[in-house]
């Protein structure tokens, strides 16, 4: 199984679990970054293979001794959630060597359709956790993902404890930033998200991101109130994990962190830009009030893209009709 971005591997994780749940006889082996293994570490029947893409993989003949590498494995079936060109290489050697093989269908016909300008098509397609489950059907198994199971809440660590504390307060997990500037909720409106939050002793919010420029960003916003904590930079990504699986709720930008929390059993609120939850990405097993999207009223060519890579003009502001007083209020229903 090839999988690659951070979102993209965090939404195969509630599949997985399903299906290891009611096919306990099947072993499965996940290929993908070094990086993404805490991801799977918890979940049984499952083994992780690393991905070398910058040496013994690289390249076309790389992906020729990966497949050796796997085929060593005595792989019986090839399930393709990524359909890329490396992952085509891959799957077709294994097909032309006799085994089954089945791939992802994206639905970048139906999401072209969505997302356009002209005649566009605003209905709501089928989500990755649909299309994955698909995959694994082509392969002979069935899975349902109506009850769905998550794992305990990790133990957090002394090292963890001595930044947010040792307390009882409603823990808030707070990432507001995304891939791309189309999806971030404007810096201003945020920061009194955070200062409304913050004004209620009993919540401590903790700010998650990644980069020099978002630190410092977060470093800001959370010197002014003692119980608003930026976490970036200051822990290592598998003791992200195990702090945000103890969250009462995460609000997120339409990104891999609200995947990472909704794969983790956590509540989560998400704020929509120029994406929609229609394209099929959003979080997990959350309810569709949770996805706050922006006024297509006022911005009928919404969404105007997939990831969030298109920008349209006159459209950098339509975020700021999602009101900070709508994302507390919510935040404080679902805490």
């Amino acid at each position: 199984m090839r999988l690659s971005a951070m979102g993209d591997v965090a939404m195969t994780v509630p599949v997985l679990r399903a299906f290891v749940e009611q096919h306990p006889n099947i072993q499965i082996t996940v290929v993908s970054r070094p990086f993404f293994k805490p991801f799977f570490d918890t979940i049984p029947n499952v083994t992780f293979f690393a991905f070398d893409e910058k040496e013994r993989h690289k390249g076309f003949l790389g992906l020729i001794r990966l497949f050796k590498d796997l085929r060593k494995l005595k792989i019986d079936a090839f399930a393709d959630l990524h359909n890329v060109l490396r992952s085509k290489v891959v799957r077709t050697l294994f097909a032309l060597s006799g085994k089954k093989i089945a791939a992802v269908d994206k639905g970048r016909k139906e999401k072209k359709a969505l997302t356009r300008a002209e005649k566009k098509v605003f209905v709501q397609l089928p989500t990755m956790f649909e299309r994955h489950v698909k995959v694994f059907e082509e392969l002979g198994f069935a899975v349902d993902l109506s009850n769905p199971q998550f794992p305990e809440k990790a133990i957090l660590s002394s090292e963890i404890i001595s930044i947010i504390g040792e307390n009882h307060q409603k823990l808030i997990g707070i990432a507001p930033f995304a891939q791309y500037d189309s999806k971030v909720y404007p810096l201003d409106l945020m920061q009194e998200v955070i200062s409304q939050l913050a004004a209620n002793p009993q919540n401590k919010i903790l700010l998650f991101g990644g980069g020099k420029k978002e630190i410092e960003i977060l470093d800001s916003i959370s010197k002014s109130c003692e119980n608003v904590i930026n976490m970036a930079g200051k822990i290592k990504f598998q003791q992200e994990l195990q702090l945000i699986s103890n969250l009462d709720v995460m609000l997120s930008m339409d990104s891999g962190n609200a995947h990472i929390a909704a794969m983790l059993g956590v509540k989560v609120i998400t704020l929509w830009g120029a994406t929609h939850p229609f394209a099929g990405f959003s979080p997990f097993n959350q309810p569709v009030e949770n996805a706050l999207v922006s006024d297509r009223e006022k911005f009928p060519l919404l969404p105007t893209s997939v990831y969030g890579s298109k920008e349209v003009e006159g459209y950098q502001q339509a975020m700021r009709t999602i009101t900070p007083d709508s994302i507390v209020k919510i935040l404080n229903i679902c805490k």
